[in-house]
C-alpha cells in the first residue's frame, strides 16, 4: 500500500487535535487547521513544496491571529473575586456589629464565616456584599 501525501497531512491533523485535546493547548487546533490546508493542497494536486508551505504559511496565521485574538482580550479577575468561579460573589450577609479592625462574624450559608471590611470606612452593621472570599473569611463592602 502506498501512502500519498493527503493522507500524511489528515494524519498529522488527527494527531495534532488529538494533542490538543490531552493538553488543552490550543494553539495545537490552529496547527491542525495548517495540516488540513496542506491536506486539502494535496488533494488539489500541489506540490510537496507548495503542501509544505500551505500547511505552514496557513497554521502560522491562525497561530498569530489567535494569539492577537487573546491578548486584546481583558484579564479575567482573580478567582477569589471572580463571580464566575465563585458563586458567592456578589451575595448578601447582614453584619450584627463590626469590631475596631474592621472584621466581623456572620451567618452565611447555614455557618458562621469570618468577615473583613473592605469598603471605605466606617464600618456600619446592617446588608453588604460579599466581594472576596479569602479561605474562610468573606471580603464585604457596602
Amino acid at each position: 500500500m502506498e501512502w500519498n501525501w493527503a493522507a500524511v497531512w489528515w494524519i498529522t491533523a488527527g494527531l495534532l487535535v488529538a494533542a490538543e485535546l490531552t493538553s488543552g493547548t490550543f494553539y495545537l487546533l490552529m496547527l491542525a487547521v495548517g495540516a488540513v490546508a496542506g491536506a486539502l493542497a494535496a488533494h488539489l494536486g500541489a506540490s510537496l513544496t507548495a503542501q509544505v508551505l500551505t500547511a505552514a504559511v496557513t497554521g502560522g496565521a491562525a497561530v498569530v491571529g489567535w494569539h492577537l485574538r487573546r491578548s486584546r482580550m481583558p484579564a479575567p479577575a482573580p478567582a477569589a473575586s471572580n463571580p464566575d468561579v465563585n458563586l458567592d460573589i456578589g451575595q448578601s450577609v447582614q453584619v450584627e456589629t463590626w469590631s475596631t479592625d474592621g472584621r466581623a462574624k456572620v451567618q452565611y450559608r447555614g455557618a458562621a464565616w469570618q468577615a473583613r471590611f473592605i469598603g471605605s470606612p466606617p464600618a456600619q452593621s446592617g446588608r453588604h456584599v460579599i466581594r472576596a472570599v479569602e479561605g474562610s473569611c468573606l471580603l464585604l463592602d457596602r
